[in-house]
């Protein structure tokens, strides 16, 4: 599934509004994807960690239909490798935006990220077109 479902993300920040007021709260924003080996075994399945770029090329390399779920509003695709599926979910401008209008929608403090290592240029370029930037330096 999604790494970051956005009607489940919807659920923790109105749950987290319930303790916590809106200017203390930052919405974490993950910044990588996961390559799954399908079928899928609750309990040994383990997925490989991927940058969203990566996730791209291997789309490429594959050959692989880039697909967008409306209900996660995540991007993921299957492909073929060794004879097995695999399926991989990850992040895109068109994810991040509607993680970002949770934000503001909310009137959230911000955004703060996982894995921050993980060049992924556009979402620099959604993050400076979308909001005021401030360094917490």
């Amino acid at each position: 599934m999604a790494v970051a479902p956005i009607h489940k993300v919807r659920q923790v920040v109105e749950y987290a509004l319930t303790k916590i007021p809106a200017e203390k709260i930052s919405l974490g924003i993950p910044n990588y994807g996961y390559d799954w080996t399908l079928p899928y075994e609750r309990g040994s399945s383990k997925a490989r960690t991927i940058s969203n770029t990566e996730a791209v090329e291997l789309a490429i390399a594959n050959n692989a239909v880039i697909q967008f779920d409306q209900t996660s509003m995540s991007p993921f695709f299957r492909y073929e490798l060794d004879g097995r599926t695999h399926e991989v979910w990850f992040e895109d401008v068109r994810s991040l935006k509607e993680k970002f209008s949770l934000i503001q929608e909310y009137g959230l403090r911000g955004a703060d990220y996982w894995q921050i290592m993980n060049l992924f240029r556009a979402n620099w370029l959604l993050l400076a077109d979308t909001f005021y930037i401030v360094s917490s330096e």
